[in-house]
């Protein structure tokens, strides 16, 4: 039996450390940095199989099925095959909108295959056959944004401006106004001329803009819809109201830009956890070197109150660590000599040393930022809809706003003048930017919100899911239950004792990191039984383990999978089901076909686990329990739980459940990893529990990082917000635009509204969408 058998434990085993597993396949890259940006170079290799795992029986719902390289792990749409990506740090990027220029920028390079903008991270990532760097880099800045390396000193630092200098245009342009005014009032020929300067002035970086975005494919954007607009209202001697609506267009830039960067909070306080210099002790001298330096092995000091730079094993005795920013958990962590720390947590109480694990770039918080990266390409359905719809709206806005302004005085005599100035307000209330930013502020804000309190939830796609659960399939060990079964009893055959059955049974078990496994093996060492690993162990997969010991075959079986030349005698079985009556898990111990006892564990249900089960059935949300485990155990788990139950599952039989669930509900499986990955992605939605292991974060649409089973209503009260306020958002911006539109064609409203309610509605539905960051989503609110 290796190692990889029962696996279970979060810290998961080499074979099962990555994707690799599961998809048959694991990706090495080799990366570069260099002066124009960071290289990615794609490698595939194969993966060597993955082992089978054995089990008792009662807990098949920790059978490695997941090494199936059949199964899907990865919701991930396919992208083109390019041999290199490139990536950068954007700057300039205030609204989602802008990600879509600088896409439209990038692709019209020759060569690009795919290019996508981060919009939380403020990343690029181009994917390419050969070095495109330079020519990507020429095209983003002839759109308007910079470029940084992501190594270079400038991408760590925060492109935050200090209010003053962010709005010192915007003071000028409305000192500007008010001496207009001023002039007007006393001389109305030289206040006219007064404000068309000031609206030249104003216009100047727009029309800059949009000349910047129709070369680089973006024809349609707001700075040319408004530079046509305060064009076409000189024209018609609408001065004063030119000038307003550049104004009022620049301050609700400046506020989209405000609300887009409350936005992205949530991630920048993740990346501001890593200190960018680290403590390094080598040959019994500190030295502080930059934290890019710091390889595995290297042994680093963290004085206390400061944060450990990457992940890190302890070396100290023991410490406490306030592991909040990543958990949710506010009560500091004690951690033993030999314990893994998380990158981002704090030293409580005192100096500690301890031993680099983690390569440079791959910690938990550089695992946690390529999850949101890549939880935006997972976008929902209804953000890909509207993105699609806008991309149509603009255009037809402004051949409807044609036609406004051509068909009344051509067809009707009216006045060119009133039918000009309408069709300009028309043009203005086309701009799509508080519908495209709608949805995707929500997401992002939720996401961030998530993050926070230790749920990862990977994308929109899978945090609009979250809402419509309406019922929960669970694992049961590890995930209702603790996952650390104790031998509760020892029960010898006549001519064994209580140790000989333990000598046995530990000499297949040994090396194992399945719970059950390892209850036996403890037990053996408290009782002082010698134990002795057993030959040519084998994994029966759902059933048992077995071995040889002294040329003697050794089985560990579930008195369920026994064959009928092995079967207990009446006696025994009124023995195995009073043990498993009392909610107790049995195995069965044979030497060479012959009984020699039964050994009977209990786990113990998590602490929070009652709360939970009620917490969502009060959301109206049913739990059903699949477990491999037999039916007395499972019965007694379920009783106290209040739920139904499924036992006696193998693992193709708990697959078979949730789909059958599947069909009548929107169901959630929520397992321990990434041995319940095919039961996982035959649901609606699969959430791990765990510490934010690779296994997790791959294997499933979300993880519960802090091992709470109250996660599980706090991350469906998250999405039932979200969804709400992205309903609310889309009726704020295409109800004003509906309003305005009817009040602009009958001469009701003019330019300076239209403007105001294109900026107010940006405005409202990001301010809107920040809420989520300071929603209340504790599971014991209702």
């Amino acid at each position: 039996m290796t190692k990889h058998a029962h696996q279970h434990n979060k810290h998961t085993d080499a074979c099962c450390s990555s994707s690799q597993c599961c998809s048959g396949h694991t990706e090495n890259s080799t990366h570069s940095h260099t002066k124009s940006g960071h290289s990615h170079t794609k490698i595939d290799k194969s993966d060597p199989e993955c082992e089978d795992e054995h089990h008792h029986g009662h807990s098949h719902e920790h059978a490695h099925e997941s090494c199936d390289i059949n199964a899907p792990v990865s919701n991930v749409e396919p992208e083109k095959v390019a041999q290199q990506r490139f990536s950068w740090k954007v700057q300039g990027m205030d609204c989602p909108s802008c990600a879509q220029k600088i896409e439209t920028a990038a692709l019209k390079v020759t060569g690009v295959k795919q290019a996508k903008v981060l919009f939380a991270t403020e990343k690029l990532v181009v994917d390419a056959d050969s070095d495109l760097r330079a020519d990507v880099i020429a095209a983003i800045n002839s759109a308007g944004f910079e470029l940084f390396d992501l190594s270079s000193p400038q991408s760590k630092k925060s492109t935050k401006q200090s209010l003053l200098k962010e709005s010192s245009f915007v003071i000028v342009l409305a000192l500007l106004m008010a001496i207009s005014w001023g002039v007007e009032f006393i001389d109305p020929q030289a206040g006219r001329t007064a404000f068309i300067a000031t609206t030249l002035i104003g216009l100047f970086p727009i029309v800059k803009k949009a000349l910047q975005l129709i070369r680089n494919g973006t024809p349609f954007a707001i700075e040319t819809l408004m530079s046509v607009a305060a064009i076409g209202a000189l024209f018609i001697n609408a001065t004063e109201e030119a000038a307003m609506v550049i104004l009022l267009f620049m301050i609700g830039e400046m506020l989209e830009s405000y609300a887009a960067g409350r936005a992205r909070r949530g991630v920048s306080a993740l990346m501001a956890l890593v200190p960018e210099e680290a403590t390094l002790i080598k040959e019994g001298k500190k030295q502080t070197i930059p934290v890019a330096q710091l390889r595995p092995g290297d042994i680093i000091e963290i004085a206390p109150g400061s944060r450990l730079p990457t992940d890190a094993e302890l070396i100290s005795a023991f410490a406490s660590f306030d592991e909040s920013a990543l958990t949710g958990e506010s009560v500091p962590v004690e951690r033993l000599q030999g314990e893994k720390v998380a990158a981002g947590c704090l030293s409580v109480d005192r100096s500690v040393q301890m031993k680099v694990v983690s390569e440079q770039g791959q910690n938990a918080i550089d695992r946690i930022l390529q999850l949101i990266e890549e939880a935006e390409e997972r976008r929902a359905p209804i953000e890909r809809f509207i993105d699609r719809f806008s991309r149509y709206y603009t255009p037809a806005i402004m051949l409807f706003s044609a036609l406004v302004i051509i068909v009344p005085p051509l067809l009707f005599s009216q006045p060119w003048e009133t039918w000009i100035y309408r069709g300009l307000t028309l043009l203005l209330i086309g701009c799509p930017c508080a519908l495209v930013i709608s949805t995707p502020a929500a997401i992002t804000s939720a996401l961030a919100a998530a993050t926070k309190r230790g749920a990862l939830i990977k994308g929109g796609a899978a945090l609009e899911q979250l809402g419509t659960v309406n019922t929960i399939a669970l694992d049961k060990t590890g995930t209702l239950t603790e996952g650390k079964p104790q031998v509760t009893d020892v029960v010898a055959e006549a001519g064994f004792n209580e140790k000989e059955v333990l000598t046995f049974a530990s000499s297949v078990e040994i090396g194992s990191h399945h719970p059950l496994a390892k209850a036996i093996i403890n037990k053996a060492q408290d009782e002082g039984v010698l134990v002795v690993e057993a030959e040519d162990r084998k994994a029966l997969a759902g059933k048992g383990i077995e071995g040889y010991l002294n040329s003697q075959h050794i089985l560990v079986s579930a008195p369920s999978q026994l064959s009928e030349a092995t079967s207990l005698s009446s006696q025994w079985q009124q023995e195995v089901a009073r043990l498993e009556d009392e909610g107790k898990t049995v195995v069965i111990v044979l030497k060479e076909s012959q009984l020699v006892g039964i050994i009977a564990m209990q786990d113990t249900l998590r602490n929070d686990a009652v709360e939970s089960m009620k917490l969502l059935k009060e959301m109206n949300i049913n739990a059903v329990m699949l477990t491999g485990d037999n039916p007395r155990a499972a019965a007694a788990i379920a009783k106290k739980l209040g739920i139904d139950f499924r036992a006696g599952l193998l693992p193709e039989d708990k697959v078979t459940s949730v789909m059958e669930i599947s069909k009548k509900h929107n169901t959630m499986m929520v397992g321990d990893g990434i041995n319940d990955a095919p039961a996982m992605k035959a649901a609606t939605i699969g959430v791990a529990m765990g510490s934010g292991t690779d296994v997790a974060l791959e294997t499933a649409d979300a993880a519960l990082t802090h091992n709470r089973l109250t996660g599980l209503p706090e991350i469906i009260k998250l999405s039932r917000a979200t969804r709400k306020i992205i309903r609310e958002n889309i009726t704020i911006a295409l109800g004003l635009k509906a309003i305005f539109l009817v009040t602009s064609l009958l001469g009701i409203t003019g330019l300076w509204v239209a403007v105001l309610a294109d900026s107010g509605a940006t405005a409202l539905v990001t301010a809107n969408a920040v809420r989520l960051l300071r929603v209340k989503i504790n599971a014991s609110n209702k």
